[in-house]
């Protein structure tokens, strides 16, 4: 079983984002993305969704397509429930890669555009809280800088 630090760089290589700074957090139970529902439409008898992830240090934004999983009721970190959108598609933590569902929320006012929740986590991996950037090729894992 690998080991992620406390935050670590992830790809979402279908959706053409890589590099995304995401916390670990195990007391999430499902992964969330910075993205803003633009539309919803079906395509080959799917439902899918069209969505904006935006990168205001890079001042770039990002439009992508998923498969529109579900809606789901989300308890954020403050206690509040709110209806969010699912999607699954595959996400590399390292060198591992698997389909994860993520939830498509407004994460601007935190830190990281995404977080990794526990079921993404589960049977994967071990969180190692003390270090960061530990799948993160050329990030050092006490500094979190290139070395």
């Amino acid at each position: 079983m690998a080991t992620v630090g406390w935050r670590e760089l992830v790809d979402l290589p279908e959706l053409g984002l890589r590099g995304i700074p995401a916390k670990i957090d195990t007391g999430a139970r499902t992964s969330s993305l910075h993205g803003k529902v633009l539309e919803t439409f079906e395509r080959d008898g799917q439902q899918f969704v069209r969505f904006a992830v935006d990168f205001p240090d890079q001042h770039v934004q990002q439009v992508c397509e998923a498969v529109h999983v579900d809606w789901r009721g989300i308890t954020s970190s403050n206690g509040e429930t709110q209806r969010r959108m699912i999607i699954k598609t595959p996400l590399r933590i390292g060198p591992l890669k698997f389909r994860a569902e993520i939830s498509l929320a407004d994460r601007s006012d935190m830190k990281f555009p995404m977080l990794i929740g526990r079921s993404s986590l589960r049977r994967r991996f071990v969180v190692d809280s003390g270090h960061s950037w530990l799948q993160t090729r050329g990030m050092d894992p006490v500094e979190g800088h290139k070395p």
